[in-house]
């Protein structure tokens, strides 16, 4: 017997019923709480949305993540649910582009994917921290198959225009020279007693043990040319076997070249929590967690459904809506509770009527300007000429970094990199670019690095944010100001209206934003559903 026929689950529901109407939704969603219902989740873990009441409806806006999760959840706990979709397709900014894809931006550029089958760049995300089990367990119960995402490789480079000839170095090189230098002057400090007033005398001998390991520095706790050194940055000549087995030592960039080049600023790259590896992405591109999802929701999700009004009164909320494919159409839903995550910069152009704290919310959050540039090369030279698996090549030039995929390796056909990660000015730059200009520019900065670009590059996409029709920008931008001010009323339920997505998170621009946002509102407006009890 389900909990929605058991008189005990009936008995509860009302209960809460009669506490949401006489001491109010917070008292009420306490209780939920405390009887199992609607309890909080763990961070990542589904809402239990048991005792449903019977019929209840709820619109969802929006098949990005978020609307999906939402509608997941909903659906699987006896709600009808209905979607509506911008796109043809579902997902959002989860969201491939692979070879016979057509996009078209604002603008009216329209630019056609030409990469080999198999290929593809991630427009949006493009990879999944370990611990944001959220997205990771919808992955699991959708079966969308994961892979390593490599995000450190010390043998991708470092570049800057202004250091070293303007060619580039290994991310070992710099990342070892830099810890061998530091340790040296550490272990001086330590060794002419700088630091006794700080350190114990027994703590300054483990310390100095411990900088000569992590430097890789001399009996002396000096660093220079040596077995240990070249072990972290790289031999001139390599071990081998034979008579020519011998190794030959590489010689480090000397301290003051080494600060002067700015480099070590991006070894802290992988250090952030959302960065540590382990990563995973989806086997084929991000996109397929939400082909998954539109598969598993099927005919809930109304596709080409421009979204352009949203009217809530006592009882529910319509919502009209054009069919792209039918130009001058006018569609309504109407549900008893409405799940808008529409990103902000769009839902702020669409009439709602909703209070003075809320629409201040929608309109208090500029999205980033970022673009993605695809580029496809005639052959995997990056692995060929220079032994890059994996990981990423950082650069002070516009294109900012160089993505090399995780997979494939050792293909013999064509391959494809992200060619620039762009934000801050540079992206509104490349934004302002025909996608045939910003995919040139790419080549061109590309080629500084990687010389074989002039003669490799096949063909290439470029996604700017700011054009994408949409989201408008590729995701919200939170300052503290702004959310002590606006974040709890973008959050907070409007008459029968609730807001999720990243925007509606503090995991911004990721998709575990997206996913414990949806759990969250759900959560309450099921405490809100049931608090009400039966639609009218």
């Amino acid at each position: 017997m389900d909990s929605e026929s058991s008189p005990d689950a009936m008995s509860r529901r009302e209960l809460l019923r009669m506490i949401g109407l006489t001491a109010g939704g917070a008292a009420m969603y306490q209780a939920m709480s405390s009887l199992g219902f609607a309890a909080e989740s763990p961070g990542h873990a589904p809402p239990d949305l048991a005792g449903a009441p019977r019929g209840a409806s709820v619109l969802v806006l929006g098949a990005g993540i978020a609307g999906m999760v939402a509608a997941y959840q909903l659906r699987n706990a006896g709600y009808r649910v209905q979607v509506l979709e911008y796109n043809g397709r579902a997902g959002g900014r989860n969201w491939s582009l692979r070879g016979g894809d057509v996009y078209t931006e604002l603008g009216g550029a329209t630019q056609h994917c030409r990469f080999d089958d198999g290929l593809y760049i991630n427009p949006g995300p493009w990879r999944i921290p370990y611990h944001h089990q959220g997205i990771i367990g919808y992955c699991r119960k959708l079966g969308v198959a994961l892979e390593p995402f490599i995000q450190i490789n010390y043998n991708a480079y470092m570049h800057s225009s202004k250091a070293f000839g303007g060619k580039p170095r290994r991310m070992r090189e710099i990342k070892a020279d830099y810890q061998g230098h530091v340790a040296e002057l550490l272990a001086k400090s330590t060794r002419q007693h700088a630091l006794d007033g700080a350190v114990t005398p027994e703590d300054q001998e483990k310390l100095l043990e411990s900088l000569r390991a992590f430097g890789a520095l001399d009996k002396d706790f000096t660093y220079k040319a040596s077995l240990a050194a070249s072990d972290r940055r790289g031999f001139q000549k390599d071990p081998g076997g034979g008579l020519s087995a011998r190794p030959v030592p590489s010689e480090p960039i000397g301290l003051t070249d080494l600060l002067d080049s700015q480099l070590w600023g991006m070894l802290s790259m992988g250090d952030a929590y959302d960065m540590q590896q382990t990563l995973f992405q989806p086997v084929g591109g991000m996109g397929r967690i939400g082909e998954a999802f539109g598969r598993e929701l099927g005919p809930l999700i109304r596709y080409n459904a421009k979204v352009t009004a949203i009217e809530q009164d006592p009882r529910g909320v319509t919502v009209r809506y054009q069919d792209t494919t039918r130009p001058g159409s006018s569609l309504t839903a109407r549900a008893d509770w409405c799940l808008c995550t529409i990103p902000l910069p769009v839902l702020a152009q669409i009439p709602m009527n909703v209070g003075r704290e809320l629409a201040a919310a929608i309109a208090a959050v500029p999205y980033s300007s970022s673009v993605k540039l695809g580029l496809q090369f005639k052959r995997r030279f990056w692995e060929e000429d220079e032994q890059i698996y994996g990981g990423i090549t950082y650069t002070d030039l516009p294109i900012m970094n160089i993505g090399y995929p995780s997979t494939g390796f050792h293909g013999s056909g064509k391959g494809v990199l992200l060619g620039g990660y762009i934000w801050g000015l540079s992206a509104l730059e490349f934004t302002a670019l025909p996608p045939e200009e910003r995919v040139r520019l790419g080549v061109e900065y590309g080629s500084r690095i990687h010389p074989q670009y002039r003669s490799e590059f096949d063909n290439g996409v470029a996604v700017a944010w700011h054009r994408v029709p949409f989201t408008l920008g590729c995701f919200g931008l939170w300052t503290e100001e702004t959310r002590a001010k606006h974040y709890d009323d973008l959050c907070r339920i409007d008459g029968r209206i609730a807001l999720a997505g990243e925007h509606a998170s503090f995991i911004g621009g990721w998709q575990e934003g997206a996913v414990t946002s949806a759990h969250d509102a759900i959560a309450r407006l099921h405490a809100r559903a049931v608090a009400q009890g039966e639609p009218a």
